[in-house]
């Protein structure tokens, strides 16, 4: 490939156009489709001008796209497979031949889609996953519809897995149909080409346009059906608080074969499909297009209670849905694999539908569980303008099970990195804008974490929480821990920011170093407010969600050395300290049952990067030492064993030890994080 300085204008042209097609959503979904470009560049080897082939490569989304995100291939060898094609039945085997067509380092992986590509007789083409273009390729009479509002300009393909056969078949019609752009790939999308990148653009462009104009202009009034008495939309507030108190009930159904993280909306689209009568008939059908249900799985969960059902009867209600899923997917799996299928990859839903209330949608991490609820929003705007202008028919379940369990897709799959350790886990951690508490957010977010930042100062919060990652990371929360209702907010957030919750860290804090005498009631209120109390309300708002996901839990308290050592002229703090140690082996018993495991972490003073220390304690620390403030770290550092000084990275390597799985047996302990303080030994 040629360099980032002199990119091939093909190459140039290719990206931009993806960019500004995969940017819109009415175009394609995130990560659907892809696109391609024919031009000429060197041969590295031999100098002479050659012929390329330049397409998305497997698994890149085009809205991103970028040159190295592209596979590379020489145009003459693939056209050369036409040629050594064994047919239809072994057609997966021509995209490990794609491999030896690969000009140069070759880029991206090839995916399937290579031969319409590069078969295509068409200097760009584009295939795209449109719901406008969706609608048509699913409607009963899609062959009809797609002459009646294109002429000629655009030809139907039936049904064909994607593949090297579906690629020749493209390439036949656009040979037989010189006078069309093109073409409805029927219950899949579109695909459409051009001699130039404007031509291949402005053609996907007008069969979208014109596919929604006419679903538009035509479509009946109400092509869900009537209203469902009781199935609308509750209030705003009144559905977030279902959607809290259902979520981490949901969580634990669809976590049942393996963990997954949440999203939650309430879209108007979702909203609307729910409160009419034929949604359950829709849902039942399932997905067509096969980057929807690939993930979303065939069909979703469809919760068929009215919005104001009592809770506890639509918990309930889930419960029995579920076990009815679970078979139900199993005979699906039964019904159609053979001796060659990739095993079964679980039996729960990624996608929960509950009237009145929105959709949960899962997945191994926040991105995906999201992407998952996007594809489905797609796939109603699909089923809408289907039944609009016609019937809603998807591709068969047999054909659905062929790409679900295609050996290709499992190949895809086995590509994937390996999960992190803490991957699928979501962690709250309070105090975490600065200091300690920023430093275990970060880790616990690299490790694979969604991590929820709750600080008083929000603004700080959502910095430090776009510093770590962003949205699909994590979020930054407004949480003053002495405040009840405060403390509920900020776990209802994150329980609809990530699905649920399964990992608590009590870090917010403060400290007043003044002697007995000089501490009034107001420092000892404030002191036991934040810390004891605080530490008490965190817990007990977390534990209820812990408790309904049956999925087990960590919570950590970040206590302290001075929980166990007498120090001077430190009475408020250092009796908190002891307070919330206190706790640990207490919520251990009673929490244990559950599957929650709960520990503590004594450090000693950490002087570097303390928000504590910052403000004021590290003075008066100082002063009670009779050292300079500047050397306080080094002074704790002399008095330890070891010598050395405590940073918030050892806190937070400690939290990250204390949750992953090396330590599953292990509750009611504290770490001491104190480079060794013989009078803080635990005894």
């Amino acid at each position: 490939m040629t360099g980032a300085d002199d990119t091939n204008p093909a190459v140039a042209e290719l990206i931009k156009r993806s960019n500004r097609l995969g940017s819109d959503p009415k175009n394609t979904n995130y990560a659907g489709g892809n696109t391609s470009a024919k031009g000429r560049d060197v041969d590295p080897v031999t100098g002479e001008d050659v012929e390329l082939l330049w397409v998305k490569g497997s698994g890149g989304d085009l809205g991103t796209l970028t040159e190295s995100g592209l596979a590379v291939l020489r145009l003459d060898r693939v056209r050369a497979l036409v040629g050594t094609y064994p047919g239809v039945e072994r057609e997966d085997e021509m995209v490990a031949a794609f491999d030896y067509c690969l000009h140069g380092r070759g880029g991206a992986a090839p995916s399937i889609d290579t031969a319409m590509h590069g078969l295509v007789d068409a200097a760009h083409v584009d295939h795209l996953h449109p719901d406008s273009g969706i609608a048509i390729a699913t409607a009963a009479d899609g062959e009809e519809l797609t002459t009646k509002i294109f002429g000629d300009q655009v030809v139907w393909v039936p049904w064909r897995r994607p593949g090297f056969q579906l690629g020749l078949d493209i390439a036949a019609l656009k040979e037989a149909h010189p006078e069309a752009v093109g073409c409805i790939l029927g219950g899949h999308g579109i695909t459409a080409w051009g001699n130039t990148s404007e031509q291949a653009e402005a053609a996907s462009l007008w069969i979208i346009d014109t596919a929604a104009r006419f679903i538009a202009d035509h479509a009946k009034p109400e092509p869900f059906g009537p209203a469902l008495p009781g199935y609308g939309a509750l209030p705003e507030a009144e559905r977030r608080a279902r959607a809290v108190a259902l979520a981490p009930v949901v969580r634990g159904l669809a976590s049942h074969d393996r963990p997954m993280v949440g999203h939650f909306t309430d879209d108007a689209v979702v909203l609307d499909f729910l409160a009419a009568a034929e949604h359950p008939r829709l849902a039942a059908l399932g997905t067509s297009c096969p980057d929807h249900f690939l993930r979303t799985k065939v069909k979703p969960l469809v919760l068929d209670l009215p919005a104001d059902a009592p809770l506890e009867d639509a918990k309930a209600r889930l419960a029995e849905l579920h076990e009815a899923y679970r078979a139900d997917y199993q005979a699906y799996y039964d019904r159609y694999a053979g001796p060659d299928s990739p095993p079964i990859r679980g039996a729960d839903p990624l996608v929960v539908l509950v009237p009145g209330v929105g959709m949960f949608s899962y997945g191994a991490n926040k991105q995906t569980a999201r992407v998952a609820g996007e594809f489905y929003v797609n796939a109603i705007n699909v089923m809408r303008g289907a039944e609009g202008i016609s019937t809603y028919a998807p591709i068969d379940e047999r054909e659905k099970f062929r790409i679900e369990y295609w050996a290709l897709e499992e190949a895809k799959l086995a590509r994937l990195p390996k999960p992190k350790p803490l991957a699928t886990r979501i962690a709250l951690v309070t105090g975490a804008a600065s200091g300690i508490g920023k430093a275990i957010a970060t880790r616990l977010a690299a490790e694979g974490a969604c991590v929820v930042i709750a600080d008083l100062d929000v603004e700080k919060a959502a910095a430090a929480a776009a510093e770590i990652g962003g949205p699909d990371v994590a979020i930054g929360v407004a949480a003053d821990v002495t405040d009840e209702a405060a403390v509920q907010a900020a776990v209802d957030a994150t329980v609809l920011a990530f699905g649920g919750l399964d990992l608590v860290v009590n870090n917010a804090g403060l400290s007043l170093s003044k002697s007995l005498l000089d501490t009034t009631v107001t420092d000892w209120d404030l002191q036991h407010a934040v810390m004891a109390k605080g530490s008490f309300l965190v817990s007990r708002a977390a534990a209820r969600v812990l408790i309904d996901q049956g999925l087990g839990g960590d919570i950590v308290y970040i206590s302290s050395k001075n929980s166990v050592f007498a120090g001077p002229n430190n009475i408020a703090y250092s009796a908190t300290k002891a307070d919330q140690a206190h706790q640990v082996r207490l919520l251990a018993a009673e929490l244990g049952e559950h599957g929650v495991k709960v520990n503590g972490i004594n450090p000693d003073g950490v002087v570097r990067g303390s928000g504590i220390f910052a403000g004021g304690w590290g003075a008066k620390r100082a002063a009670v030492y009779g050292v300079p403030e500047s050397e306080l770290g080094a002074y704790y550092a002399q008095r330890t064993l070891l010598k050395r000084e405590v940073l918030p990275e050892n806190v937070a390597n400690a939290v990250f030890v204390l949750c992953s799985a090396d330590l599953s047996h292990t509750t009611g302990l504290h770490v001491p994080v104190d480079a060794g303080v013989a009078a803080a030994f635990l005894r």
